[in-house]
């Protein structure tokens, strides 16, 4: 019985130190949760007006991004049906009324639409005033703000109003540029400057793009095919 005693007496002094122990512990966490508000609420005291507004503005930042958005959508969407609805007067041969639908867009557009519009515009001028063509094509291959890619093209279709008309020089000086390995439009650049060439009657000019052209691995099978046409006619011609 009396070790019996024994344990049961250290058993309760055991739960008696834990209990006290406990009870430390709790305090201490109390304290601690304690210390936290406090700081907590000095914190919030100092700077909770500030993280109010910097809240409040994130919300309108991104309240006036979505706006923007959306805005810049539906300009899209309105550049988008004005684009096809002056396409479609083009196609039914309403060219005047189509020129002055595109140029319409191009005023008042998004910058892709707007593009894409005045390049519109200048293939319907083309149809009844080639120099105002030119002059619009020119006026694009001159615009940076479109890219070198577009401005390429811009001046190869004026090149390609003119190629028939304007002297050997011109054509040279407008499209020599755009006849490098690393522009897009080099091979329409290179076969216009040989027509331009065999029109002339400069038959070493002619030879001489040519060759650039046909030794060229990536020239079009459609380029390689008309500059083999215009081969045969200078050689025709020479022997005759």
């Amino acid at each position: 019985m009396a070790a019996t005693r024994v344990s049961y007496a250290a058993l309760c002094q055991g739960l008696r130190l834990t209990g006290e122990n406990a009870f430390v512990s709790d305090i201490f966490r109390e304290v601690d949760e304690e210390v936290r508000r406090e700081q907590f609420k000095k914190l919030w005291e100092r700077w909770g007006n500030h993280l109010v507004l910097a809240a409040a503005l994130a919300v309108a930042a991104i309240g006036a991004w979505r706006a923007w958005e959306y805005w810049q959508m539906k300009q899209a969407q309105k550049a988008g049906a004005a684009f096809e609805s002056a396409a479609s007067l083009a196609q039914a041969d309403k060219h005047d009324e189509a020129e002055a639908a595109f140029a319409k867009v191009a005023a008042a557009s998004p910058a892709g639409y707007r593009a894409l519009a005045r390049f519109r515009e200048a293939a319907e001028l083309a149809v009844r005033d080639r120099a105002a063509a030119v002059k619009a094509y020119d006026a694009l291959a001159g615009d940076g703000s479109i890219g070198r890619t577009l401005q390429d093209l811009a001046a190869v279709r004026a090149g390609l109003l003119l190629v028939d008309t304007a002297p050997l020089t011109e054509i040279q000086a407008r499209l020599e540029p755009l006849t490098g390995a690393d522009r897009p439009f080099r091979h329409s650049a290179r076969e216009l400057i040989a027509v331009s060439a065999w029109r002339a009657g400069d038959v070493a000019t002619a030879r001489r793009w040519f060759d650039t052209i046909m030794t060229d691995s990536d020239t079009p099978a459609g380029t390689r095919s008309r500059v083999e046409m215009l081969m045969a006619l200078a050689d025709a011609e020479g022997k005759g």
